[in-house]
C-alpha cells in the first residue's frame, strides 16, 4: 500500500500547505520550484507505478486528489495575492465543487461511473499547470513571461467552460441512459 509512487504522491499532498505559505507571503521564487518539484513529482511517480507495475488501489484515489489539491490551492492563492483574477479562481473552483457533487448524485443514485477523465478536462488540466507556473515564474524570476499571462488566461476559461459543459452533458446522458432502462 505505501509503495514509492505513493510515497511521493503523499509528500506532493504535503507539499501544499508549503506552496499556499510561499505564495501568501511573497516567496514566488521558492514556490515556482516548489510548484515545478510537485510536477515532476507527479511524473515520476507515474512513471514508477508504470515501469515496476507498482500501481495500487491507493495511488489511483490518491494521485488524482494531490493533482486537485495543488491546482486550487494554487489557484486560490494566486488569486488571493491579486496574481490571477477572481472571476477565473472562482469558475476554477466552481467546475471543480460542481463535477464532484455531480459524481457524488450519480455515485449516491447507483449509477456505474468509469472515472474516466474527457480529453478537453486533460487539456484543461495542463493549462491550468501552465498558467498557474507561468504566473509564479513571472513573479518569481526574472524571465519576463507578462505577455503570456493574458492569453493563458482566456485558454483556461475556454477550456474550463468547455470541460464543464462536456461533464455536464456526460452527466444527462447518464441519466436519460439510466432512465430509458427503467
Amino acid at each position: 500500500m505505501l509503495s514509492v509512487p505513493n510515497l511521493i504522491t503523499i509528500a506532493r499532498i504535503c507539499a501544499v500547505p508549503v506552496l499556499i505559505w510561499l505564495i501568501v507571503t511573497g516567496r514566488m521564487a521558492p514556490a515556482f520550484w516548489l510548484f515545478v518539484a510537485a510536477g515532476v513529482s507527479d511524473a515520476v511517480d507515474g512513471i514508477i507505478a508504470r515501469s515496476f507495475r507498482s500501481r495500487t488501489k491507493l495511488g489511483g484515489y490518491l494521485d488524482p486528489i494531490a493533482d486537485k489539491l495543488l491546482l486550487v490551492a494554487s489557484f486560490i492563492s494566486l488569486g488571493a495575492e491579486g496574481l490571477l483574477p477572481l472571476w477565473l479562481v472562482l469558475l476554477v473552483v466552481a467546475r471543480d465543487i460542481i463535477i464532484v457533487a455531480g459524481v457524488s448524485a450519480l455515485t449516491l443514485m447507483k449509477e456505474r461511473l468509469a472515472m474516466q477523465p474527457l480529453w478537453i478536462s486533460k487539456v484543461n488540466t495542463f493549462a491550468q499547470i501552465a498558467l498557474a507556473a507561468l504566473v509564479l515564474a513571472e513573479a518569481g524570476t526574472a524571465v519576463p513571461l507578462a505577455a503570456y499571462v493574458e492569453p493563458a488566461i482566456w485558454v483556461v476559461t475556454a477550456t474550463t467552460g468547455w470541460s464543464l459543459i462536456g461533464y455536464f452533458l456526460r452527466g444527462l446522458l447518464l441519466l436519460r441512459t439510466r432512465g430509458s432502462h427503467e
